[in-house]
Parts: structure tokens; C-alpha cells; sequence
């Protein structure tokens, strides 16, 4: 039917004569020449959004679910309301390379540039980071397969799997990977962001444990990136996120796994000072339990402050001593499931529970900090009053948390092992904490004031850091707001390592112009900052 479409409208199989797909876009209203070839290359793994205009309907109606589909599966309302003109789903690795190659022969034939955005699991909150008004989303959820090789060292992931959908096919067989704490988190953006996970202190970040990435280039050559094929690839990928070609394969180490101890506690907020000060005793320990991992929340709920401990100790060990400086604080407020051996499934879902989402509108912003009890106390006090804004007048249907997450050098030693990263952390500078403030809303009309609030608390928060010597510029890429510059954190050889590698695998810059999500390098900074 595809044949029969182009030939009647006088669209050649080569995208050198643009003018006729250019003239349906014009004159019918809304179908690019980016999407109208890809369409046409690709099939039924392109869906419009639907029309009602009679001469377009043929070509869009048979796949608007799968557009629709795609929207609604991004984490916040904010993603989730940009308008793609076309979303391609592709089914391979040779695909998304079809992809790649029709977007750049339609760019190059002197028409419109395509720009794209990627889609793993579309978890990142703010507009624009893995869509776009427009353009092209490629949406890579059909990239979700998890297999192992033959002795179960190894597990081929792909980048649109969700955690939840790792650890079910792992957990079984007594396996694990160093992923996602929340459930419904993507695996290819979480891993090139760098990943926390439940298992940093045993091994490191997600990052660290990738023996290879199979990735598409912007050419349409898929290549392999490891230690001993293309590594600077594989390094520059290791916390460079988008910038180097589109990830289609991530295969990660995997170990020996069986029950967890975990789950939530539940605190009033008069028990603060006693939190903070075991907080700053158990992410500095010098014999830090690399089987603990702790998430320690201040959450606004019902006109006051609740305190919420996310505890996982990665043994079926119950009440481990790791937390017994937490668990002896009272009193505690009976909420939610008790802290019990489990599984890696059940914990991750519980976290994404608690963080919530459910297309609200959401946002991020985060910084990092020394251990200090102290400075997390005045983060927190910056935190409240930010609050205190935003309910006068009341942000409509608002809800509002701030996490401190231990970041010991358990976590940021491990790097070296494994043929380093492109983070930027140095373990000479001993424990740090990442904040990160979690605010989320129903009303548009509030996006700015948030935005404002989020970016004022965290300028306040580095102003006073700086002052106390508590102060690091790392931050999180995958807890940044749109405001942040996550690889100017990783510091400026780092920002030139990863400039290196995109012009060495990208050298037209496809994915730093016609990519516009994300966080770019700016190569015009020879400072590195990004």
C-alpha cells in the first residue's frame, strides 16, 4: 500500500526530490518529510498522532494507538504533553540504523533538518529530555529483551526494558544486575546516566558493570564498545548519556542473588536531629557495610513533615546492624508494608510507589554535597522554606520530598576496577551526599513558580556549601533539572574526553545538534564545561 501512496504523490525511493513530500506537509496538514520517509522505509513501526483531515487519514489511522501509547507511557504529564509528528518504534538494531539513515538522507537532501529524540523509559521529568515538539521521538520500549549467555556471566538488556522487567527474569535463577532501584525506570537511560543502584556499594554504579554497549552511530554503522573494541566509546558512554549514538544492546554483569532484607520506616519529624547525625555516622563509616543502602526523605504530607527511610541490605539478612542506629530511633509511625526479607521485584515496586507519578506533572533538581549533619540540616531548613512559597498561594495538588542518599567511597572506588568511568568522581574526596528534591503538581499554570523555587533552594544550598566547605560540583545526571549542567560537574578533562569521542564517532555532530534532549557537551568550551 506504501508503494502505491509514494508513486501516487510522486515521492521517489532516494530522498534527493523533497519537494513533493514537502508539499504534503504544507498543503494537508502536518506530516514532516522526516516522518513521511520514515513511514514509508519502516512501515507500521512509525504512528501519527491522529487527523481528521480525509486526504491524511490512510496514512495515520493505522497506527494512532501506538502513538498514544508511547504518551502516555512517559513518567510526568510535562513529556508526556509534547507532540511529536511522528513516533518510530523500532523492532532491531538494524532498524533504529534504518531510522538513523533515512533522518540523515532527508536532513542532507537540503530540506529540513530532523531532529529526535530517544525514548528508553521515559523517566526523566522535564519536557523535551526524551521527546520533542515536532520532531521525531524514537521510542526504543520494543528494544526489551533480557537473555543470557551460555554460563549466566552476562545479561544482554535491551535499552527499553524496564527494571522491573530485568530482575523478574533474573531473579528466578538466583541472578541479579547492578540496575534501577524503581521499577518502572528504563534501562538505557538509567545505565549512560551513570544508575544508582541497591548493589553501588558492592560494585558501583550501573555504569561499571556494562561489559558492552551494542550502539547505532549516527552514519547507521552499529558497532560494539568494550574494553577491548572501540573503549573510548565504551568509556565516554559510561555517564555521557545520549551524546554518542543510540544504545540498542547493554550487556551487564551479572552475580549470585537471593532474598533482600528492606523497605520503608516511617519517622515524625521531631526525630530529625537524631536521623541526621545517624546519617552522617553511616554514610561516613570507615568500614562502610557494602550490602546497605539507604534513601533518607523529609516528605510533605497532610500539613506536615513525615520522615521516610528506604532501607535495603542486599543479604536475606533481617535487621542488620548496619541500620540499627536508624531502627532504634522512635518512635515510628505505622505506615505502608513492614521492613521484611523479600525480593528485588517487590522492593523496587514498593520505591516506585512511594516516589509515585502516574502522569503528574513532575520535577527534579539535585546537588551534592560533604557528609555533614550539619549542612544537610540547613538543606533541609532551604527546603522548607522553598515549601513555605509554594504554599502561599498553594501549588494546587502538590507534593514535595527531599532525599539524602549516601554516596561513600564504596561506591566511587570501584570505577577503576572496571576500566573507569566518564563520572568525574574522585574518592579522595571522600563520602558525599546526593540531595535531591522531588516535587510534583497538577496545574501548568505552576510549572514556572515550581521551576523557580527548585533552582532558588539549590543556588541557596550551594551558596551556604561553599561557605562551610562542604561544597562539591558533581551532580547527578540522572536527577538533574533541565537548569543544571551535569557534565560540567564531571570536570573539564572528562567534558573533553567526551568532546573527543563525539567528533571521533560523530563528527557532523548529529547527535548535539539534531538531538536537542538531554544534556549537550558545547564543544565550543574548551574549559570542558558542558
Amino acid at each position: 500500500m506504501w508503494g502505491l501512496i509514494c508513486g501516487a504523490i510522486g515521492l521517489a525511493v532516494t530522498v534527493s526530490s523533497a519537494s513533493p513530500v514537502e508539499t504534503l506537509e504544507t498543503r494537508q496538514g502536518g506530516i514532516s518529510s522526516c516522518c513521511f520517509r520514515l513511514r514509508y522505509t519502516l512501515g507500521d513501526a512509525v504512528a501519527f498522532k491522529s487527523t481528521t483531515r480525509p486526504s491524511l487519514r490512510e496514512i495515520v489511522s493505522s497506527n494512532t494507538t501506538s502513538y498514544e501509547d508511547t504518551l502516555s507511557s512517559y513518567w510526568s504529564a510535562q513529556a508526556a504533553a509534547v507532540s511529536p509528528n511522528c513516533i518510530v518504534t523500532p523492532r532491531s538494531s538494524s532498524q533504529v540504523a534504518d531510522v538513523l539513515k533515512v533522518l540523515k538522507q532527508v536532513s542532507d537532501g537540503g530540506g529540513e533538518k530532523c531532529l529526535f529524540a530517544i525514548k528508553s523509559g521515559g523517566h526523566t521529568p522535564w519536557a523535551g529530555a526524551a521527546n520533542i515538539e515536532g520532531g521525531v521521538t524514537v521510542d526504543l520500549s520494543r528494544l526489551s529483551n533480557v537473555t543470557l549467555n551460555t554460563d549466566r556471566t552476562i545479561a544482554a538488556i535491551g535499552p527499553g526494558a524496564k527494571w522491573v522487567n530485568v530482575y523478574d527474569t533474573l531473579s528466578p535463577l538466583n541472578l541479579s544486575v547492578t540496575g534501577g532501584r524503581a521499577s518502572t525506570v528504563g534501562v538505557g537511560g538509567l545505565v549512560t546516566g551513570g544508575g544508582m543502584s541497591f548493589f553501588a556499594p558492592r560494585y558501583g554504579f550501573a555504569c561499571d558493570n556494562v561489559h558492552n554497549f551494542e550502539v547505532v552511530l549516527a552514519s547507521g554503522e552499529t558497532v560494539n564498545a568494550n574494553a577491548t573494541s572501540n573503549a573510548d566509546l565504551w568509556y565516554s558512554l559510561k555517564g555521557g548519556s545520549n551524546n554518542f549514538g543510540i544504545v540498542t544492546r547493554i550487556d551487564m554483569r551479572t552475580f549470585a542473588q537471593n532474598g533482600l532484607w528492606g523497605g520503608y520506616a516511617y519517622y515524625p519529624f521531631e526525630t530529625a536531629p537524631a536521623q541526621l547525625a545517624a546519617f552522617e555516622a553511616f554514610a561516613g563509616a570507615a568500614n562502610y557495610d557494602t550490602n546497605a543502602s539507604l534513601i533518607h526523605s523529609y516528605a510533605y504530607a497532610a500539613g506536615q513533615w513525615i520522615i521516610a527511610n528506604n532501607y535495603v541490605y542486599t543479604q536475606p539478612v533481617a535487621n542488620p546492624a548496619a541500620f540499627k542506629t536508624f531502627t532504634d530511633i522512635t518512635p515510628q509511625i505505622p505506615l505502608g508494608a513492614p521492613l521484611r526479607i523479600t525480593n528485588l521485584s517487590t522492593i523496587t515496586m514498593e520505591l516506585d510507589t512511594i516516589i509515585g507519578g502516574g502522569l503528574q506533572r513532575n520535577t527534579f533538581a539535585t546537588g551534592t554535597f560533604v557528609n555533614d549533619a550539619a549542612m544537610l540540616g540547613k538543606i533541609f531548613e532551604y527546603g522548607n522554606e522553598t515549601l513555605q512559597r509554594l504554599l502561599d498561594p498553594p501549588v494546587a495538588n502538590m507534593t514535595f520530598a527531599i532525599s539524602f542518599q549516601p554516596l561513600p567511597t564504596a561506591i566511587t572506588s570501584r570505577a577503576a576496577a572496571t576500566g573507569g568511568n566518564a563520572l568525574g568522581l574522585d574518592p579522595d574526596d571522600g563520602p558525599l551526599v546526593i540531595a535531591l528534591l522531588t516535587v510534583s503538581w497538577t496545574d501548568p499554570a505552576d510549572d514556572d513558580r515550581v521551576d523557580y523555587q527548585a533552582k532558588k533552594l539549590f543556588e541557596l544550598a550551594g551558596y551556604e556549601a561553599r561557605r562551610r566547605r562542604r561544597d562539591n560540583d558533581w551532580i547527578y545526571l540522572n536527577y538533574a533539572a533541565k537548569w543544571q549542567s551535569p557534565i560540567k560537574g564531571y570536570g573539564a578533562d572528562v567534558a573533553r574526553t567526551l568532546a573527543d569521542t563525539s567528533k571521533k564517532y560523530d563528527p557532523e555532530g548529529v547527535f548535539q545538534r539534531w538531538v536537542p534532549g538531554g544534556f549537550k557537551l558545547n564543544y565550543a568550551n574548551s574549559n570542558g564545561r558542558g
